[in-house]
Parts: structure tokens; sequence; C-alpha cells
């Protein structure tokens, strides 16, 4: 595979993307760039929502398509926003707001524990019987107050004990090897290495 679509019109997304690819020498190109419009999200899973943008890019586009789904849950709120996460605080997106809203929710709770999920599907074609899906977590908890410049999402308030800091306050470099997407993208680059 030399070449695939990511179902994707999230630029940081992409852009952690392509560096975790990079290794394996596959070029990727968004989905915008070819006039993939974006598509529906409608499951209450990740796996689900991941493999349905898959599955969308791959039709549009006949190539090779990678989708991310992928989210905050927090305990406290029984998982949420879980596959809601980029849209927490309804439309139009907005980190500011999502982050506004989950400090909310939060507020009358004191278990601030939190995970990141991240669910990556590869097709080869649309209708690919075996896609490759690939999952990451990242555990850690939510601080009362954003902190941290890098990042996007709710990097400033995801907050790693065993480091003292936010995601957002993270290199890039140390962020994409420990991320959920980071751990993700590793399994998926090993499961396509042994094919």
């Amino acid at each position: 595979m030399k070449q695939l679509v990511l179902a994707s019109n999230n630029a940081k997304k992409m852009a952690e993307l392509q560096v975790l690819l990079a290794p394996l020498g596959i070029e990727v190109i968004p989905q915008g760039a070819l006039g993939v419009p974006e598509a529906e999200e409608p499951h209450c899973t990740f796996v689900e929502n991941a493999l349905t943008k898959a599955r969308h890019a791959a039709q549009w586009t006949g190539l090779p398509a990678l989708a991310d789904d992928s989210g905050l849950c927090v305990d406290a709120l029984g998982g949420a926003p879980g596959v809601y996460s980029a849209r927490y605080a309804g439309e139009p997106k907005s980190d500011a707001r999502n982050n506004a809203k989950l400090l909310a929710d939060l507020a009358p709770h004191q278990d601030r524990r939190a995970r990141f999920c991240c669910v990556l599907a590869l097709v080869r074609r649309a209708d690919d019987p075996q896609p490759i899906i690939a999952e990451g977590e990242w555990s850690g908890e939510i601080v009362a107050s954003p902190r941290g410049a890098s990042g996007f999402g709710y990097d400033p308030l995801f907050y790693i004990p065993a480091w003292g800091k936010t995601v957002a306050e993270l290199d890039a470099a140390t962020k994409n090897a420990q991320s959920h997407r980071g751990q993700a993208m590793a399994r998926l680059c090993q499961r396509l290495q042994g094919r």
C-alpha cells in the first residue's frame, strides 16, 4: 500500500497521523483534498464510527482508507462525552466550549478519572471483509482549569499524574509516543507490517 486517504478533515489530527505513519512510507491524503464529504457518525461506539468513516472515504475515492474515531471518556459522567467528544457543547464544534461544558458537568463530582480512547479502522476497499482495527487507551484525570498551550481538544484538561503535566504541556514527540492515538497507530503498523 503506497497511498491511503485519511477519513478526517481535522488538520491537527492529520498532522499527528502523518508523523505516526511516516515510518511505513505511506502517502496520506486528506479526504478533503479528494472532495470527500464528512461521513455521518451515527453510532454509539468508537469502532462502529471509525469503520463507517473509513468505508465512506474508500467508497468515494477507490483508495484504501484510514479513519480515527476517538474521544474522552470520563468515569463520573458515565463515559461521556465519549463518541460525542468533538461536539459535546453542540454545533459548531469548539474546543473551548467543550472544555467549559466538561468542567461544568464535572463540578459536582470528586472522581476526576478519565481515559482518552482511540479506534483506528483501515479498509483496503469499501467492502473490505477484514478491516484492520486497532485501539489505544490513555488514562489520566481531569484538572480544574486548562493548563498548557500544545495539542487540541481536551488536552489542556487531561492530566497525567506520573508526569505531573497535562497533555497540552507535553511536546509533540512525547504525546505521539504515549497517547491513545500513538498506541493505536503502533498496533496498526505492527499488523500492516505482518501482511
